[in-house]
């Protein structure tokens, strides 16, 4: 039977190497806030960086910024003169967040919001071409159906944890309320015709979702 951690290893050893700023970043959520295990981290930040440079997206909206590593690796892929913006409902993590964009060189390219995304989504008057949804699951139906209007048909919809540590298939755990929000979410893209989607088994679950159709 195949050691996992050898294998999470192996994989981290033979994917492009992490930035300096994003090392820096990863080690000080660790040591200065709450649930560290939130940030994206290498590997999932590589398959963030890699689907937006394959987009080449104009515009992209973040819905939970946390410390602000994933909006870091899906900053590289923007078009030229494209804009990232990034919504955060902790306040307290806006410094922190703003520190790494400024190392990492893309301040120009990224735009901050505090606040519940609920009210802020509605004054960002965009077409996106790249939405990713990380923050609270309970909300995720909400998030899904205030932003789809504005996403381009052909773009594309990424939302983090869809797998939920496994509880999505454990029927004791499908009355907590997180997990109610993440099935609910899973089946509201599965039954949506106007989309195609697939689930990338990697970490927690990344939902991968394309607009077909208005």
């Amino acid at each position: 039977m195949t050691d996992p951690v050898l294998l999470d290893q192996y994989i981290l050893d033979h994917i492009s190497p992490e930035e300096d700023y994003l090392r820096e970043l990863d080690r000080e959520t660790h040591q200065k806030v709450l649930h560290p295990r939130m940030l994206s981290g290498h590997l999932q930040g590589q398959i963030l960086s890699m689907i937006s440079c394959m987009i080449q997206p104009q515009c992209i909206l973040e819905i939970g910024t946390f410390t602000g590593y994933s909006a870091l690796c899906l900053a590289k892929g923007l078009a030229d003169g494209g804009k990232l913006h990034t919504i955060e409902l902790d306040d307290e993590l806006e410094t922190l967040a703003q520190k790494y964009i400024l190392k990492s060189g893309m301040a120009d390219r990224i735009i901050q919001h505090t606040g519940d995304a609920r009210k802020i989504i509605s004054t960002i008057n965009q077409s996106f071409d790249l939405v990713f949804i990380d923050a609270d699951k309970r909300d995720y139906c909400d998030y899904y159906q205030l932003i789809f209007d504005q996403i381009r048909v052909g773009g594309f919809l990424l939302a983090d944890n869809v797998l939920w540590d496994g509880k999505v298939v454990d029927p004791e755990s499908a009355g907590e309320e997180q997990t109610h929000g993440i099935i609910a979410f899973n089946d509201l893209v599965q039954n949506d015709p106007r989309v195609n989607n697939v689930i990338l088994p990697v970490r927690d679950g990344i939902m991968v979702v394309q607009k077909v159709t208005e």
